[in-house]
């Protein structure tokens, strides 16, 4: 691992990987000036090996189980991150258990029984604030009986693997180091803080890098840290039920969020509150207007950008990232809607084809 130096507690570790990390950082061709950024670059975590930026995590996590002797990974996932664990599972050739979220995309679950993981849908998990804070309870006692520890994407229940996902701040320090905006799509948390804290790390060890201001973004269906971050709040506030259709982001739980308050705040960042509208329409006028095609959760930061825009407080010519979190492969029903109004053509003659070209140009 590139950044190996930069985490804690692997020394003695063997780190399993598939080539996660060092993702494109590309710039906006048209997306950007349409909304009035001269200056906007995408983070393409969606080419990860299993693509998301969850195989950062997924990474370290399964290396730090092989390395306390764990016979199989047990974890919680609303998708991404148990493809990510179900494959580096596999990769380890250990058993994978995952407890998914309630009604998590068909693509997603796929991709984990794939990878050869065994997956247990429990009712409300992920949905209902207090049915999703007993199952984390009851999974981490479950996990003691087994002499292992339950992987959930968060700092607060698997920091060793999380580690992993500050390496993202790591790269755009690097490849940009006059970025002035970064814009983090947030569930739980646990990513706008990873990213937060590797630019203070990147900062501590390189003293002519100065730190961007890191905005949380959530969908209005789950605002458990961003209205909390913009209004100066001490603590976040957990909600008893997710209403936002974004997958991947239905998290009702606190989790990473009051840490995220702190490290964010301190550091200049705000939050962002989109509607789940605009978030699909920017999800597909990311595929029309710069060919990338993502999940929809990872069009919420370009909506989060475009928001502070709108509102004044980034300028039209700042450095802004927007991370780009996963694919649009992995889930199907999404881009459904992407595709409506361009349906198949059935021809029987090539004719046919060039008369509707000589049409349409």
């Amino acid at each position: 691992m590139k950044y190996r130096d930069l985490l804690n507690g692997v020394s003695d570790v063997e780190l399993l990987s598939m080539g996660e990390g060092t993702t494109p950082l590309v710039k906006s061709r048209r997306i950007g000036f349409s909304l009035g950024l001269s200056n906007l670059y995408f983070k393409l975590e969606s080419l990860n090996p299993t693509g998301s930026y969850k195989d950062r995590f997924g990474a370290l996590a399964i290396s730090g189980l092989l390395a306390t002797n764990a016979k199989f990974c047990l974890a919680t996932s609303s998708g991404n991150t148990g493809a990510s664990l179900a494959a580096y599972s596999a990769l380890a050739g250990i058993p994978c258990h995952i407890v998914v979220v309630d009604g998590a995309p068909a693509g997603k679950l796929k991709q984990m029984q794939a990878y050869g993981a065994h997956l247990w849908m429990l009712r409300d998990f992920g949905i209902d604030e207090s049915v999703t804070q007993r199952a984390f309870e009851g999974l981490q006692r479950m996990a003691i009986d087994f002499k292992t520890s339950v992987q959930i994407s968060a700092f607060a229940y698997s920091p060793f693997g999380m580690q992993g996902v500050r390496s993202i701040a790591y790269e755009i320090a690097e490849e940009q180091p006059g970025v002035q905006h970064v814009f983090v799509p947030a569930g739980g948390g646990g990513l706008t803080l990873a990213v937060v804290q590797g630019f203070k790390q990147w900062s501590d060890q390189n003293s002519n890098f100065q730190m961007p201001q890191v905005h949380c973004v959530q969908p209005e269906g789950n605002d458990t840290i961003a209205s909390s971050l913009r209004n100066g709040a001490p603590r976040c506030q957990a909600i008893p039920v997710s209403t936002t259709s974004i997958s991947g982001l239905q998290v009702p739980s606190v989790i990473d969020g009051d840490q995220v308050l702190k490290t964010c705040s301190l550091h200049g960042g705000n939050g962002y509150v989109v509607t789940d509208h605009d978030v699909l329409e920017l999800q597909r006028q990311l595929a029309l207007s710069e060919g990338i095609f993502c999940e929809p959760a990872a069009a919420v930061a370009l909506a989060g950008a475009h928001k502070a825009l709108q509102n004044a407080e980034i300028k039209n010519d700042d450095l802004v990232v927007c991370l780009v979190t996963g694919h649009g492969f992995k889930d199907p029903k999404a881009t459904e809607k992407i595709i409506e109004g361009n349906p198949l053509k059935h021809i029987v003659k090539l004719e046919e084809l060039k008369s509707n070209l000589n049409e349409s140009n």
